[in-house]
């Protein structure tokens, strides 16, 4: 079993990284699984909840939040939404992908939903799982790994080396 999770203090970066490092690895060849931020997408809102995913590894573009007007500081997870992307990627051929990539264990996630039963069917299927952790979501993450996940800087060549290392190891 291969888990890891990556955060930063720094808010979008770890969805930045996450996104750009999903790019570089299906241009290396890599088959992916997931979700990842979808950068085409230009958040309607100054504190960026106004987001879309990409399901990886072509699509669609899903928005996973709601209009709640620009006045409001409210969650807009739009959890049906959510559903649709979890659906999505179970609908896809996880078992071929050599990284499963998620861009954030979430609130969802901490409840024990959202892609809580993909992660572990990733983990089932000897795919690496890479997951972006919030840091309000740590000890969730912590909880649902068992301790079994690595902590992984923010970096893209860290990001990338373990991504590799994890399909070599599967081969």
């Amino acid at each position: 079993m291969r888990i890891a999770g990556v955060g930063s203090a720094v808010k979008g970066e770890t969805d930045r990284l996450l996104t750009e490092l999903a790019g570089q690895l299906q241009a290396e060849g890599l088959a992916l699984a997931g979700i990842v931020r979808d950068a085409a997408h230009e958040a309607a809102y100054a504190n960026g909840c106004d987001m879309h995913v990409r399901v990886l590894p072509a699509g669609p573009s899903i928005a996973i939040t709601q209009d709640l007007g620009p006045g409001s500081d409210a969650c807009r997870l739009n959890p049906a939404a959510i559903s649709e992307a979890v659906a999505r990627v179970e609908a896809g051929a996880l078992g071929a992908a050599d990284v499963f990539i998620l861009n954030k264990f979430g609130p969802e996630e901490a409840a024990g939903r959202g892609f809580v039963p993909v992660i572990a069917r990733a983990l089932d299927l000897g795919v690496p799982v890479l997951v972006g952790v919030g840091l309000a979501n740590v000890p969730a993450f912590d909880a649902f790994a068992g301790g079994l996940a690595e902590t992984l800087p923010p970096e893209p060549d860290a990001l990338r080396a373990w991504c590799l290392e994890g399909v070599a190891a599967r081969v």
